[in-house]
């Protein structure tokens, strides 16, 4: 019996990517005070433990609950009587351990879920409207890598105003020099560019 070529796999692809988003989002916690996960550092809030909590959140619904599959966990900051971008912080008495521990156990439910159902099975958005609430597995993981990748993004920029750090992760931050006076240079070369148009 033959077996597929798992670089034909397309699942397989999906889940590769999803990983590789997730480890890039999680590591931007690594090393830093509770403070620093915390802050916002932007003027909309964005801070990295609130990214964190959030993509839980998003993982859980649209790769669990819209496939008839709930997990179970408890996120009271997507009920109704929620406040508003309730999932975008952590509270004082959310741990950094329960939302990191939350975000593994999404993980695990939502390759759970992609790997019981086939990609073209269909789910129903809970949150979506009425009669245009359908949707394919193929196109929720699709989804999810999506809103994963841009928000492991805006946990790039939070992180370096933090502390510099960038990349992927610390082993491969794809960057085209370590060397403080180089990173000067260019930035100044950026701004007198700007400054110029």
């Amino acid at each position: 019996m033959a077996t597929e070529d798992p670089a034909n796999d397309p699942k397989a692809d999906l889940l590769r990517y999803l990983r590789s988003a997730r480890e890039a989002l999680l590591w931007k916690l690594d090393g830093l005070t509770e403070y620093d996960a915390r802050r916002p550092l932007t003027p909309t809030g964005t801070n990295l433990l609130g990214l964190v909590k959030h993509a839980a959140g998003v993982e859980l619904g649209y790769l669990g609950d819209t496939f008839g599959r709930p997990s179970g966990e408890p996120l009271p900051w997507l009920t109704e009587a929620a406040e508003t971008n309730a999932d975008m912080w952590a509270t004082a008495e959310e741990s950094r351990a329960d939302i990191v521990g939350l975000y593994r156990r999404a993980w695990a439910h939502a390759d759970a879920t992609i790997e019981a159902l086939p990609l073209d099975t269909v789910g129903r958005v809970p949150w979506w409207p009425s009669g245009r609430d359908e949707v394919t597995l193929h196109h929720a993981v699709v989804r999810v890598l999506a809103d994963t990748q841009r928000h492991a993004g805006h946990a790039d920029i939070v992180r370096e105003l933090v502390d510099g750090a960038t990349g992927m992760d610390r082993g491969a931050t794809s960057m085209p020099s370590d060397d403080p006076a180089w990173w000067a240079e260019h930035r100044a070369r950026v701004e007198r560019a700007a400054r110029d148009a």
